[in-house]
């Protein structure tokens, strides 16, 4: 017999599966019941390799990945079934000099992340193994607390400590389906007899994409073949030999019973079809020795011995991956109670421990308990529906696996998929495009048509091109074709007090304001930040970033009253910011309507009428000059963008690298990278953004209420570099009178101030004053060298925002 009801069901016997069961039932009290289609771990757990690495570009991921080494250290203690978990430490070799600055660079984010990396010589490399060949090494990065363990061990382990929890697992019985009212799972259906359930967990693997099909979900993986050989014991091979990845020859290596597990990531993977993946337990595919061939001649370039070693088998199974190389965790839009755990791209046991951690606190809570965007499955859209594009996508990210990963990197499959009406027009002009899921954006243009982004990893060869853009952006004027933005109006009776509890900035001002506010979490962090114009007395424009769009628009509606309307308008609305000294000149000679300062104030928005067509204009910023976002319907955009490049001929298109510049030096803040859910208005020197001064009410308000009564832990400081020449892309340390005291959430390089800008928290556990915070003695580090900085808590442009409300 099976349970009738669980309070929680779990889909999916695999490591992430078994892991959010033990979590769930360990750490929550939850009455669970795990449901698996075959035996336990009979996916793709079973047949995984076991790398056990931690260090990612992303905090919260790593956080995870560290969260899974300290789990699978002690968990044998706890179940008494041993997880095969070896501390062997991981090499990760170079062998030129972009793959160096690579590590170079990643040294300091381990740091930054409280991990040690240390950068060795090929010397010390063939000391730590001795069979290797080293004569082509720059050096070699090396952890010394990631590890390998035995992906079926842990799971059953996992599996264990569930069931001594109280937790229930049932085999042998697959899902068929969902009964549902209003987006909520109220029964699970299955060969076995239906269970009553109050939340499901999605953590099915390869067949989540299926699973989550059933509930009406889009989860975004594609399986693809992964091969591996194990092979006969090695002479001198030592068994705490370090796990080994060789990335430059797309290459890994694991000591196993003497022997060596051998992999790799190929340009040109396998994937399975976009169709239903029928299940078949434990299965492998035929060996395939022609495509393994070239992991084979370069494993034994690398280590020789291999040449005379006999292969005990090849294993060729499937494993889901997604299209941006993250797995996928959270709550899909739309569902009420159905959650994600999936697309772990050959890092599942990795990932498991804290995974399983993170999940399980995300369905009992329903909020992440940390910030996850990496991860988060809201960071999808609408293309992510179309199986065809993201087999496409997904096998492009595969092929990445192992390259470098050069700053500003684009994906290159599947594109143009969006395009605004000025994309060809744009492409004439010299724009090269980047892609936002799915939109074609203008980077930055080029003298002529045609150009490409070449990768580098020191200053970029369009830096050039992108100064200009800024500098013409600072004296006279640029237009930014922001069609992208995600754009949504909110309507109905109760439109404004639902909102206003929401936002943490007070939208209740007049219809035509607008509002700059931040969406917070319980704990104070910031989940959104975004613009409302109030268009009347219940209706609301809300506009934000175009990767944050899903997201957004899913935390708002979540937080609605039943009988609003909260409706996507991202498609109607076409957007050109028009932004510089020069702007209300342009803008004069395009309309009739009054712009001057005193008529159209900052903050303010206005009807107009350009080319023949209404305009929504929005005084508002995000370089930090005069200009307005001018809203414009999706069918008029060209002509009023024909119109504003006549009214000057001195006005010039720019791109969205342009806008970075621009903002770092004016201090505004990027979601994602500046504030975070991590991160509350008050540490990122946003309370004057917010309505705590008023007695109203919003989501998150207690959490910052706390904080304003202790001193703040952290502060957001912006860093100005002495080192004309640094590199700034993000995560580099900052020291505080010598000692590491946060790390950079984003930089780059201001042509106004001449100098590379970057910003971050510093950790300030003792509530030091303003001038006690900035008297200290700062540096960053950068690619492992130390340069001295300057710090702020004012914008290094116009710091007395004189230039937006002329």
């Amino acid at each position: 017999m099976i349970p009738t009801h669980a309070q929680v069901v779990v889909i999916g016997g695999g490591i992430v599966g078994c892991s959010t069961a033990y979590h769930l039932a360990r750490d929550h009290g939850a009455e669970v019941v795990l449901l698996e289609q075959g035996k336990l771990t009979s996916g793709s757990t079973w047949h995984a390799a076991g790398l056990v690495g931690q260090l990612r570009s992303s905090a919260g991921v790593t956080r995870l990945l560290k969260h899974s080494v300290e789990l699978y250290k002690r968990l044998d203690e706890e179940t008494g079934l041993a997880t095969g978990w070896k501390m062997t430490g991981c090499l990760r070799l170079a062998t030129n000099p972009d793959r160096w600055t690579e590590y170079r660079r990643l040294a300091t984010t381990a740091r930054s992340f409280g991990m040690e990396m240390e950068l060795i010589p090929p010397r010390e490399v063939k000391e730590m193994w001795p069979l290797l060949e080293v004569d082509d090494l720059v050096g070699a990065s090396w952890l010394p607390t990631d590890g390998q363990a035995n992906p079926a061990d842990i799971a059953a382990s996992l599996a264990k400590g569930a069931r001594m929890a109280g937790a229930k697992i049932v085999e042998g019985i697959r899902v068929t389906g969902f009964d549902m009212d209003e987006g909520r799972i109220h029964t699970v259906q299955t060969t076995l007899g239906p269970i009553h359930c109050e939340k499901v967990v999605n953590c099915a693997g390869m067949w989540a994409r299926d699973v989550g099909a059933m509930a009406g979900a889009v989860v975004p993986l594609q399986p693809v073949r992964h091969q591996y050989i194990v092979t006969e014991a090695i002479p001198d091979l030592a068994p705490n030999a370090p796990t080994l990845r060789d990335p430059d020859r797309r290459t890994y290596f694991k000591e196993e019973v003497g022997g060596l597990v051998m992999g790799g990531y190929e340009p040109d993977p396998q994937p399975l079809g976009t169709g239903e993946v029928p299940f078949q337990e434990f299965h492998l595919y035929d060996d395939d020795w022609d495509h393994f061939a070239p992991h084979m001649e370069q494993a034994i370039e690398r280590i020789p011995a291999l040449a005379e070693t006999g292969v005990k088998r090849m294993i060729n199974g499937a494993e889901s991956f997604t299209p941006d190389g993250n797995f996928i965790l959270g709550r899909p839009p739309h569902l009420k109670n159905f959650y994600v755990g999936a697309g772990f791209n050959a890092f599942g046991i990795a990932s498991g421990g804290g995974a399983g951690w993170a999940l399980a606190s995300w369905v009992m809570e329903d909020e992440a308990p940390m910030d996850l965007w990496p991860v988060d499955i809201r960071r999808f859209g609408s293309i992510h529906a179309d199986r065809d594009w993201v087999l496409q996508r997904t096998c492009e990210a595969y092929g990445k696996h192992y390259t470098i990963a050069w700053p500003h990197e684009e994906y290159e499959s599947g594109r143009p998929r969006l395009t605004s009406p000025l994309y060809q027009r744009l492409l004439g002009a010299g724009a090269v495009m980047g892609s936002k899921l799915g939109w074609e954006r203008a980077n930055w243009f080029a003298d002529e048509p045609g150009a490409e982004d070449e990768p580098s990893m020191n200053r970029p060869a369009w830096a050039d091109a992108v100064a200009r853009e800024h500098r013409h952006t600072r004296t006279h004027a640029s237009v930014f074709d922001q069609t992208s933005f995600a754009k949504f109006e909110l309507s109905g009776p109760g439109a404004a007090e639902a909102l206003d509890a929401l936002c943490a900035g007070d939208v209740l001002k007049a219809p035509g304001r607008l509002t700059y506010t931040q969406l917070l979490n319980s704990r104070g962090g910031i989940e959104a930040d975004l613009t409302v114009a109030r268009l009347g007395p219940e209706h609301f424009y809300i506009v934000t970033g175009t990767g944050f769009r899903t997201h957004d628009g899913a935390w708002i509606d979540d937080h609605l009253p039943s009988g609003l309307r909260l409706r996507d308008v991202t498609e109607e609305w076409g957007v050109l910011a028009l932004m510089g000294p020069r702007a209300r000149d342009i803008l004069r000679a395009v309309t009739e309507a009054n712009v001057e300062n005193d008529a159209f104030p900052f903050a303010h928005w206005r009807e107009v009428a350009i080319a023949g067509q209404p305009v929504r204009a929005l005084r508002i910023t995000y370089v930090g000059e005069l200009g307005w976002e001018l809203h414009v319907p999706l069918h008029g955009l060209a002509a009023v963008y024909d119109a504003l490049m006549e009214a000057d001929p001195d006005l010039r298109p720019a791109g969205y690298r342009a806008i970075e510049s621009l903002r770092l030096e004016k201090g505004y803040r990027a979601w994602s990278s500046d504030i975070t859910p991590n991160d509350t208005p008050l540490e990122a020197g946003l309370g004057w953004a917010t309505k705590l001064r008023t007695p109203r009410h919003f989501l998150g308000r207690e959490a910052l209420e706390r904080q304003a009564r202790g001193p703040l832990t952290k502060r957001l400081l912006g860093f100005r570099l002495a080192d004309l020449d640094a590199v700034l892309l993000g995560r580099e340390t900052i020291l505080r009178d010598g000692e590491p005291a946060g790390y950079l959430t984003s930089g780059g390089f201001g042509p106004t101030v001449g100098a590379p800008i970057g910003y971050g928290y510093v950790r300030d556990p003792g509530g030091l004053t303003d001038e006690a915070l900035l008297g200290s003695s700062y540096a960053v580090v950068v690619a492992g060298e130390t340069v001295p900085a300057r710090p702020s808590l004012r914008p290094f442009h116009d710091p007395e925002n004189a230039a937006t409300r002329i």
